[in-house]
């Protein structure tokens, strides 16, 4: 499933990818700047820009949809006497999150337009942010993943301490514990499965990983560490409450790039490790994520409620969003699992789009607390346009993606034959609470900033200029994927259904082992197992 396709002398795209931001940021300390950004500025655009396309060059000159393994494959002896290469590749499960990695980071370069304080600094972290997120969807190495894993720490750090609100240091250092911490989970599971067989020179490449026979225990203390390492990227309730302190300090590019590639690492990680490389593991959790993706739509749905923040009630919306990640990846169905791999394409374009308004709307009325707006709309009729759209795609408006990625995790959950039909009812029936009471605080939402009674104060001493072409442009930019996958989503899941075919086919094999298993130990034992079967295994 992971084996590579030969070594040919194709052009290294994806090495070019990662390294091309990164020398970019390099070279951002030397470019000529009166203080103000402006050259800074137009130099990480064209960086960001340049970037982007060579990862659509890369798409369509090395890469083929149709196939199921590993494609654009590179493979150079690094430190040898370690076992280390660089070895970078891409297939269905990382080639759609590479393209959306590099598209956000251009759109995030445009939204970081009016960042005067320490510009290059700023831009230096973008770039570097850049590579290092392609880097963590494109490596093939468990030990370069935690090098590009923990890359991009870093930026994200300085961009909540330096640039964030009143509250940035402890943003800031919250994220960083959280983050790093839970890192921890990625280097030792990684250096135990690379030592497994023990004796020899360890080999840390998926491929290597994939054809292991890892018992079934030593697969079941992998997967728990790095379900709570991926979880808190995720993120997963209760691992979550770093989200809404990072989403309520940071700036507007920064958001994007925290909703619209940060919390996707976590959802690529969980396919990539726990379900591919560790599938017996998996076939024993997979009831578990089900269940914390229902807690997840709904606990966070809840909270965002009763937030009178906007950037929390923002934050919290994100988290709901991703519990349908968790039912895809936990359901054992090819339409369930792609619908989990278009939720986060599908939420990484509208996080993005929703927090760089947020942004926008607060450069102008200085106020996140909704009960300080209200009324703006009369002076701010475009954004309250740009909002609504964005806001009906949040909701999952047929016609837009959100609507059938949602749709697609409904379905191929409960047509999963694999878990029992009480099961699969109550989830349902749980998760579409959460569909439910999403567009009730999201369209409220809009009503309190937009309508309602004036704030005269605030509108008297805000400068309530409307949207501007550079803000239209970014919400545009965003809108057409978000519409075009609505309406025509086969372009994006034909991309990467070969490989969670191979996916789905790895983890139900390992269920017919668990079948089989229990089998033997009722014929041996004569006890009933009903326990076991439920939620599993109907």
């Amino acid at each position: 499933m992971l084996i590579p396709e030969p070594i040919l002398a194709h052009f290294p795209w994806l090495s070019l990818s990662i390294f091309f931001p990164i020398v970019g940021a390099l070279i951002v300390p030397f470019i000529p700047d009166k203080g103000e950004g402006k050259e800074v500025r137009w130099y990480a655009l064209i960086i960001a820009l340049i970037t982007f396309l060579i990862t659509v060059a890369a798409y369509f000159k090395g890469f083929d949809p149709s196939q199921e393994g590993l494609q654009l494959y590179e493979k150079v002896s690094w430190l040898p006497d370690l076992g280390l290469t660089w070895s970078v590749g891409a297939d269905g499960l990382s080639m759609p999150l590479i393209l959306l990695t590099s598209f956000i980071t251009s759109l995030a370069v445009l939204a970081a337009w009016p960042v005067s304080y320490k510009p290059k600094l700023f831009f230096f972290l973008i770039l570097a942010m850049d590579g290092g997120q392609i880097a963590v969807f494109a490596v093939q190495d468990m030990l370069l993943f935690f090098l590009a894993w923990e890359l991009e720490l870093f930026p994200v750090y300085l961009f909540l301490a330096i640039w964030g609100g009143k509250k940035r240091q402890y943003a800031a250092t919250k994220f960083i514990i959280y983050t790093a911490g839970s890192s921890l989970f990625i280097l030792l599971a990684g250096l135990a499965m690379g030592f497994f067989q023990g004796g020899g020179m360890p080999d840390f490449g998926y491929t290597h990983l994939a054809q292991q026979n890892f018992g079934k225990g030593f697969q079941l203390l992998c997967y728990s560490g790095l379900l709570i390492a991926f979880g808190v990227k995720l993120p997963i309730v209760p691992l979550h409450t770093w989200l809404p302190d990072a989403h309520g300090e940071a700036t507007a590019p920064v958001h994007m790039l925290l909703a619209g590639i940060l919390l996707k690492m976590g959802g690529y990680a969980l396919l990539r490790f726990n379900a591919q490389l560790l599938p017996d593991a998996h076939a024993q959790f997979a009831p578990l994520l089900i269940v914390l993706g229902v807690v997840n739509i709904i606990y966070a749905a809840l909270t965002s409620f009763a937030q009178r923040n906007l950037k929390r009630k923002i934050a919290y919306s994100s988290i709901s969003h991703m519990g349908f990640v968790l039912i895809g990846i936990g359901s054992f169905s090819s339409l369930g699992t792609s619908g989990a791999m278009l939720q986060m394409v599908s939420h990484g374009l509208i996080g993005a789009s929703l927090f760089f308004l947020v942004g926008a709307t607060y450069d102008r009325t200085h106020t996140l607390q909704l009960d300080e707006m209200g009324g703006i709309g009369q002076n701010m009729r475009i954004m309250f346009a740009l909002w609504t759209a964005c806001a009906f795609a949040s909701l999952a408006l047929p016609g837009m993606s959100g609507f059938i990625s949602e749709l697609m995790v409904f379905v191929g959950f409960v047509t999963d034959e694999v878990y029992t039909l009480p099961f699969r009812i109550v989830v349902a029936s749980l998760a579409a609470i959460g569909v439910i009471l999403t567009p009730i605080y999201l369209l409220s939402m809009l009503r309190e900033i937009f309508f309602g009674k004036e704030n005269a104060k605030l509108i008297s001493k805000a400068k309530l200029v409307d949207a501007e072409p550079r803000e239209i442009y970014i919400i545009a930019c965003l809108l057409v994927p978000i519409i075009g996958i609505g309406l025509y989503p086969k372009i994006m899941t034909d991309t990467y259904i070969s490989s969670i075919d191979g996916l789905v086919k790895r983890d139900l094999l390992a269920v017919e082992r668990i079948r089989s298993d229990q089998t033997t130990i009722i014929s041996n034992s004569n006890l009933s197992i009903g326990t076991i079967e439920a939620p599993l295994l109907d």
